[in-house]
């Protein structure tokens, strides 16, 4: 495992003890938070990591495995079922119809795969739902206008961690013989192009020190 990947992993793992700390320290989702990007990481990590009882690569690997699951389905949990945090939910503003994403990344995982196995399968719609898995969240900040402190590093170290992983797939491009994961890299690079103009925004707002806003 490369620098690359290992700061990758530290910002993803960050980004969501940020979302865990605004929930738990406010006992609130408000301000931002979409139950429907939430639902499809919990996808995602769920699809993705079907080889967690199959194939054991480390000790470092199969925790951080678990880590990303269990993290992800207590962030969803909270929203929908804790009795003081789901009354803070915003359903007005959470309106993107994320079922035809669904449906689109599974269709597309069905046509474009390395390996027509099950599990591969959804390995490649895992990847393919990652990419656009922040579009809920995107949406809701901009319907808000308004972004607080917490949601807005929530969403930075989301984009950095997307960005650290291409470094590391360049990396491994010109050291490793064979690396052939070119649908997590082009996909990666749809979804980092997805938080260019919320990275745009943020430091707009940290160049001149004022709370950051999106365009509606």
């Amino acid at each position: 495992m490369n620098i690359f990947r290992f700061a990758g992993d530290m910002t993803h793992l960050m980004s969501i003890l940020i979302l865990l700390l605004k929930i738990y320290a406010t006992k609130s989702c408000a301000v931002g938070i979409s139950l429907k990007t939430q639902e499809l990481y919990a996808l995602v990590f769920l699809t993705r990591y079907l080889d967690q009882f199959t194939d054991y690569v480390s000790l470092y690997n199969s925790v951080m495995k678990v880590v990303f699951i269990a993290s992800s389905l207590a962030i969803v949990w909270c929203m929908r079922r804790h009795p003081l945090v789901r009354k803070s939910y915003d359903k007005d503003l959470d309106t993107f119809r994320h079922q035809y994403v669904l449906l689109a990344c599974f269709v597309l995982a069905l046509l474009l795969h390395e390996i027509f196995t099950f599990q591969e399968v959804f390995w490649a719609f895992s990847i393919y739902l990652e990419a656009v898995a922040i579009l809920p969240q995107l949406v809701l900040l901009q319907r808000s206008g308004n972004v607080d402190n917490l949601t807005g590093q929530y969403v930075l170290f989301l984009g950095a961690y997307r960005g650290l992983y291409i470094i590391n797939w360049i990396y491994r491009y010109f050291t490793e013989d064979h690396f052939t994961r070119w649908i997590a890299c082009v996909s990666g690079l749809v979804q980092t192009a997805l938080y260019a103009d919320f990275f745009y925004y943020y430091y707009l707002s940290w160049k001149t020190n004022t709370k950051l806003k999106l365009p509606a």
